[in-house]
């Protein structure tokens, strides 16, 4: 496992001091973009080959969400190549050992030029170190999407959503569904399902509905009615 260690800090926690969920994401994130740049390929070896991974799936398990000053570990394990598909795992862990989040992931190889998927070239498969994939508890990737959503505040996108692609950053759909609830229980399951990236200027708008009592659904769309993204947060005590 391809592993950094971080503390966490102020500015990654949420208003009860503990480090938010979109932290978490965000450091997965950094984590897998680490492993990338030290093995030779990452975001220069991707632009100079025109090619860019793109997120097409997330889930997120949350067991504990550190505090302030928390040391952590956070680590990852690509564990399956197929066609233009990458598949990876990421754990959260204390210092100690202590599971504190997990994840599985599934990228997109992109040809930058033609707009469309890219089969992975065994150059840059053979670049990372495929491993059994992490014990966890594996949700479907398809997200059923209940009835009677609502819509919710649109949001335009600003070039503080933008990642180095220019498209909205996987995060920012999650905050951007996030916002349209007012919840204080923590997100213990977080689900996306990405369809299109959205890019500067676009509107984003927000439709959502609870399904039953702690499952809350945002599907995030265009002003076309074509989605973006759609983003499942289960709640929990």
């Amino acid at each position: 496992m391809y592993c950094f260690e971080s503390r966490v800090r102020y500015s990654e926690t949420d208003n009860n001091g503990r480090l938010s969920l979109e932290g978490i994401l965000d450091y997965f994130q950094d984590c897998s973009t680490f492993q990338s740049e030290d093995l030779g390929v990452g975001l220069a070896y991707l632009k100079d080959h025109k090619m860019a991974w793109v997120l097409s799936y997330w889930q997120i398990d949350v067991k504990r969400y550190p505090v302030l000053g928390e040391e952590i570990v956070i680590g990852t394990i690509p564990y399956e190549v197929r066609g233009f598909l990458g598949y990876r795992n990421f754990v959260l862990q204390t210092k100690t050992g202590e599971e504190l989040a997990c994840a599985n992931t599934v990228w997109t190889l992109l040809d930058i030029e033609k707009g469309g998927p890219k089969k992975v070239t065994e150059e840059l498969k053979n670049s990372y170190p495929v491993t059994e994939r992490y014990e966890m508890d594996y949700a479907p990737r398809k997200i059923e999407i209940p009835d009677g959503l609502d819509p919710c505040e649109r949001v335009e996108v600003r070039q503080h959503h933008l990642d180095t692609n220019m498209h909205v950053n996987n995060g920012q759909y999650v905050r951007i569904a996030r916002d349209t609830v007012l919840q204080e229980r923590p997100v213990r399951r977080l689900r996306v399902e990405y369809k299109r990236s959205a890019v500067l200027g676009d509107v984003i708008c927000p439709y959502a509905a609870w399904d039953q009592t702690d499952r809350y659904v945002v599907s995030l769309c265009g002003m076309d009615e074509k989605q973006y993204a759609v983003v499942e947060l289960t709640y929990g005590a």
